[in-house]
């Protein structure tokens, strides 16, 4: 009897021989103390850094998120000095390694001794000394969410740009101001499309918060060399930070899961071809509309008091 799809099952054995190969060589293996990894995975640095890694995840994606949909609307405004402030930064921000950034802010005091906060031309003001302020945790969430702020920027003005245009057009004819539009029309349907990927811009924030023990932010990563430093246990602290990373991004994950089951059926809904059905009273409308066939487009005009309600209800 000739088995069926027989390069499936020879690939597919073959991949789980090495998965079993390399699993036991990892558990197996008599260089790691499980012991201790299992001592180490509920202390309480780990479970301190493991909350500062969450905290900084959360104010650095929330701080890159805000910035990030100011930037994509300085990208696409009229304005040319805006536009070009706006195509800069992400340029610089896109350019420069996430790590060179953190250091940057964490030594801000060579450069800047004192953070001054005063009004020009006068003594009336406040001032800081920068390594006060600057610290590990404040440089981190900082740099993170500076740099995140320039690739957000990206994602809301694709879903900005993919909103059909003749939305726009349909809002400038009821008399909407740009703003109005781009809060009452453009931003809602945008938001459809870009809520989903940045589900995976905080898990991938998760897991960049471990560049953050290069300036000592007690992030988990941070505490987890602390510790191994004293110890000498090298892999089995590695192993307790890997196993928390990937419980947090697990968790992330399902949740983004649900965002893209709420919002991103609509969003394949926008992006979608329309349907023979759509098509059909497409050329319909087009066809009535053709105004060779006065008497059928003057039966489906509406009344322009309805054109007036309909303007004032959206507006």
């Amino acid at each position: 009897m000739r088995l069926k799809h027989l390069g499936r099952w020879v690939l597919g054995a073959l991949a789980v021989a090495v998965f079993v190969w390399f699993m036991n060589a990892l558990i197996a293996n008599p260089n790691i103390n499980w012991g201790k990894v299992a001592e180490y995975l509920f202390f309480p640095k780990i479970i301190d850094g493991i909350w500062v890694t969450l905290m900084i995840s959360v104010l650095a994606t929330a701080l890159g998120l805000i910035l990030g949909v100011m930037l994509a609307v300085m990208r696409l405004a009229h304005n040319p000095v805006l536009n070009w402030f706006s195509t800069l930064y992400i340029w610089f921000f896109r350019g420069t390694p996430v790590l060179v950034q953190l250091i940057f802010w964490y030594n801000l005091a060579f450069l800047f001794p004192n953070l001054v906060l005063k009004i020009p031309f006068t003594n009336i003001g406040m001032m800081w000394d920068t390594n006060t302020v600057m610290t590990g945790f404040n440089a981190a969430m900082l740099g993170l969410g500076l740099n995140m702020a320039a690739y957000f920027a990206e994602t809301v003005r694709a879903g900005i740009q993919a909103v059909d245009e003749g939305q726009s057009e349909a809002a400038y004819a009821l008399g909407m101001t740009p703003g109005k539009r781009m809060r009452k029309i453009v931003l809602p349907q945008a938001l459809r499309i870009i809520i989903p990927p940045t589900g995976n811009e905080f898990i991938s924030m998760l897991k960049t918060t471990s560049l953050v023990y290069v300036v000592a932010g007690n992030d988990l990563m941070t505490n987890a060399s602390q510790i191994y430093k004293q110890n000498n246990l090298i892999m089995e602290l590695l192993i307790v930070a890997s196993l928390w990373y990937m419980l947090m991004t697990a968790i992330a994950t399902f949740f983004q899961a649900k965002l893209e089951a709420k919002f991103g059926r609509d969003a394949v809904r926008l992006v979608r071809p329309a349907g023979l059905a759509q098509r059909a009273l497409d050329q319909k409308m087009a066809k009535l509309a053709d105004p060779t066939d006065g008497a059928e487009a003057s039966a489906l005009e509406p009344a322009s008091g309805d054109v007036a309600t309909a303007g004032k209800e959206l507006s």
